[in-house]
């Protein structure tokens, strides 16, 4: 039998999935490492084109087709089961939207996968090579280190382009349970471990010289978890082949100097950290205790992450109960001023599967809710609620301001220097500038969109020279 996995992308963001490499949709390539041998498997990456069902698909005669996929792009899953369901060919879908709402992806495709599968893929296929897939097939998860799950197919590329990068996960699970998140709700809160010699035996076979670790927290949030993690960086550094990467972590990691000089010993140059919010009310709102306790201390931790010669990515939500359309430009301010190298402003956006959607739509808040069309349009870059102290145009044009100082302003040197006095790494400086390097290229790409939909540029008003300055800010070296 012939598998195609594919991710599908939403076509409302352009830009946003190739603001700087082109990352590896892990979930196909574990997928693919599960299926057994005497069946031939694909991946597809709408990443880098659209798929075509009856130009890629059906001319190679693929058995069945498989999706996973987040839910911004599953109004473009559901096409493409209705292309292969003309043709004749099976389909399942699985991932964290379709796990969310299975009742509503099984109305398009034959089979639905809820949770995690890892286990039951090998099954799965065998059903499907028979034609006797189930319509529902549902998950447990897995204890990663007793089955030896989670291993990727690293060097299988998709047919529609290559990877820049590559990508590894060495757990799974988080227990700070976000509202906004949906990690939790998909993969659980306890932190389930790979198998050490596992990781780095895959770590060994990965194709390019920088990874990006897809952990959603990679460090945990106390003693158990941290030594863990020390362990396998210590690992990586003795027996791993010499690869720079970075990850996800929390605040916590920050006051750890013994893990942070193991991590950047072990290749990492840089860290996404959640701070989402400088407010300790919305801090609160969201669950994000591991934050609000260490609110004051912000810019402490974020030097423990420089002094070891790491960058901190800094994750900012705007959208909660406390904010108001200043809010953006304080928050660029702010954030480059406690340290912050690379500085990420999305929408809040209530995911399905989420706290945070349940209560929006308890509330009647939600007003992007013609699904599945309107799914495209939960994209963290776009307003699909009703915020309490502005309005959704309010809030999306704050966000547009900031996009349009991103796109016209010189900064991204600026940035560079700054992070190579603070950590003095160039590995690491070259890191941000490659990332911030692709923020501004995504600005650029994203601005003519903008203004289609707004009508005008940004006007000058003192909350876009905020903006300006938090992008013009050049600190000291930390001490």
């Amino acid at each position: 039998m012939r598998i195609a996995l594919i991710n599908p992308i939403t076509r409302r963001t352009q830009g946003y999935h190739t603001i700087g490499s082109f990352i590896p949709q892990l979930g196909l390539q574990v997928l693919a490492q599960l299926v057994p041998a005497e069946h031939e498997v694909d991946i597809y990456d709408e990443c880098f084109s659209t798929v075509s069902v009856s130009e890629h698909i059906a001319p190679r005669g693929y058995d069945l087709v498989g999706v996973t996929s987040y839910t911004s792009g599953a109004t473009r899953a559901y096409e493409i089961a209705a292309d292969c369901r003309k043709l004749g060919i099976q389909t399942i879908i699985g991932g964290p939207h379709a796990s969310a709402c299975p009742e509503e992806a099984a109305q398009h495709f034959d089979a639905v996968a809820i949770g995690e599968c890892d286990e039951l893929w090998p099954e799965i296929v065998g059903h499907a090579a028979a034609g006797e897939l189930e319509k529902v097939y549902v998950g447990k998860l897995s204890d990663l280190e007793a089955t030896g799950l989670g291993r990727a197919k690293q060097a299988l590329q998709p047919r529609n382009g290559t990877y820049h990068v590559s990508a590894i996960q060495t757990s799974r699970g988080c227990p700070v349970g976000c509202e906004f998140c949906s990690v939790t709700n998909f993969n659980g809160a306890p932190i389930r471990r790979r198998r050490i010699a596992d990781i780095v035996d895959e770590w060994n076979q990965t194709l390019r010289p920088f990874t990006f670790v897809v952990d959603d927290n990679f460090f945990g949030v106390g003693p158990r978890h941290a030594e863990w993690a020390k362990e396998l960086l210590r690992a990586i550094a003795r027996h791993g082949k010499k690869r720079l990467w970075f990850s996800q972590t929390t605040i916590n990691m920050g006051d750890d100097p013994e893990g942070l000089k193991l991590a950047y010993r072990a290749g990492c140059r840089g860290m996404l950290v959640g701070f989402e919010s400088l407010n300790e009310q919305s801090l609160q709102d969201y669950h994000k205790g591991i934050n609000r306790n260490n609110l004051s201390r912000y810019k402490e931790l974020i030097g423990g992450f420089n002094r070891a010669h790491i960058a901190v990515f800094g994750g900012f939500i705007i959208g909660s109960d406390q904010d108001t359309p200043e809010t953006v430009a304080e928050t660029a301010l702010k954030a480059v001023k406690l340290g912050v190298d690379i500085v990420q402003l999305t929408n809040l956006t209530p995911l399905p599967g989420t706290k945070l959607f349940d209560r929006y739509k308890k509330e009647g808040r939600l007003f992007a809710t013609d699904y599945p069309k309107d799914w495209e349009r939960y994209t963290f870059t776009e307003t699909v609620f009703y915020p309490k102290k502005m309005t959704a145009c309010e809030l999306d044009e704050a966000i547009y301001e900031l996009r349009y100082a991103a796109a016209k302003q010189s900064w991204v040197f600026k940035r560079t220097l700054r992070t190579l006095l603070r950590t003095r790494s160039l590995t690491t400086a070259l890191f941000v500038h490659g990332m911030n390097k692709g923020w501004k290229r995504l600005a650029k790409i994203q601005a003519p969109h903008d203004g289609r939909r707004f009508g005008s540029s940004p006007k000058p008003s003192a909350r876009l020279e905020k903006i300006i300055d938090s992008f013009r800010m050049h600190l000291t070296p930390v001490r």
